[in-house]
C-alpha cells in the first residue's frame, strides 16, 4: 500500500480525527491518527500494514518490539506478516521496561514498532528498554511519521506514510485560546 492510499484508508475509516487533541508527548493538536479504528479489522489491518513488507526487505532482525499499547497490535500484525517474534515494552512508575516473562538474547537484532511517531518520545523509551536488555536496536517503523522529520532517532527510521499535522504547546494553542475542549484519546493519560 502506498503512502497516499494509507492515508485515504485512515480517512475512509474514520481514523484521522479532526478537533482539539491532546497528545501522548503534551502537546495538543487539531488532528488525531486513532491505527485502532484501522486495526480493528484484521483484514484491513493487514491490507494496510502489509505495504511495510517491501519498506523494511533489506533490514535484518529477529525480533518485534512494540510500546505499549498502541504500537502492540500493528506490531504484532506486522510480526506475523514478516514472520518474526513479536514483544511490547510496558511503562511502571513512569519507566518502559519488558514485563509478562518477555527477555532477548545478548545482541538480538530489534526492530521498533509504532503505529504513529509523534515525538518519538515512547519510542525512544522502547529503544532504551531494549539496550537495557541487551538486545540490539536495527531501526524504527511505523505507520505513520507525524513528526516532519524531527523525531530524531539514532537509527534509521521506515515509515510507511508521513502526515504533516501541527502540534502546539499549550499556551502557543489557538484551539485553546478559542476556548475549545481538549480531548485526550491516547494510551497515555496525564494528570491536570
Amino acid at each position: 500500500m502506498k503512502s497516499e492510499d494509507v492515508i485515504k484508508n485512515y480517512e475512509e475509516n474514520g481514523a484521522l480525527l479532526r478537533g482539539h487533541f491532546l497528545l501522548s508527548s503534551g502537546l495538543h493538536s487539531d488532528a488525531y491518527l486513532q491505527s485502532e479504528l484501522i486495526m480493528q479489522n484484521p483484514a484491513n489491518a493487514k491490507k494496510v500494514i502489509s505495504g511495510l513488507q517491501e519498506v523494511l526487505k533489506d533490514v535484518e532482525f529477529e525480533t518485534i518490539v512494540s510500546p505499549a499499547i498502541g504500537g502492540i497490535r500493528f506490531g504484532y500484525e506486522l510480526a506475523s506478516q514478516l514472520n518474526k517474534r513479536s514483544l511490547f515494552t510496558e511503562r511502571v512508575d513512569g519507566v518502559m521496561i519488558f514485563r509478562r516473562g518477555f527477555s532477548l538474547k545478548k545482541g538480538e537484532k530489534v526492530l521498533v514498532a509504532e503505529d504513529v511517531v509523534t515525538t518519538g518520545k515512547s519510542t525512544k523509551e522502547c529503544i532504551k528498554a531494549i539496550e537495557d536488555a541487551g538486545g540490539v536496536v536495527v531501526g524504527v517503523t511505523s505507520i505513520i511519521d507525524r513528526s516532519s522529520g524531527t523525531a530524531g532517532f539514532s537509527v534509521p527510521f521506515y515509515p510507511l506514510a508521513a502526515v504533516e499535522v501541527r502540534s502546539y504547546n499549550e499556551q502557543e494553542c489557538p484551539m485553546c485560546k478559542e476556548g475549545t475542549p481538549c480531548v485526550k484519546p491516547g494510551s497515555r493519560v496525564f494528570a491536570k
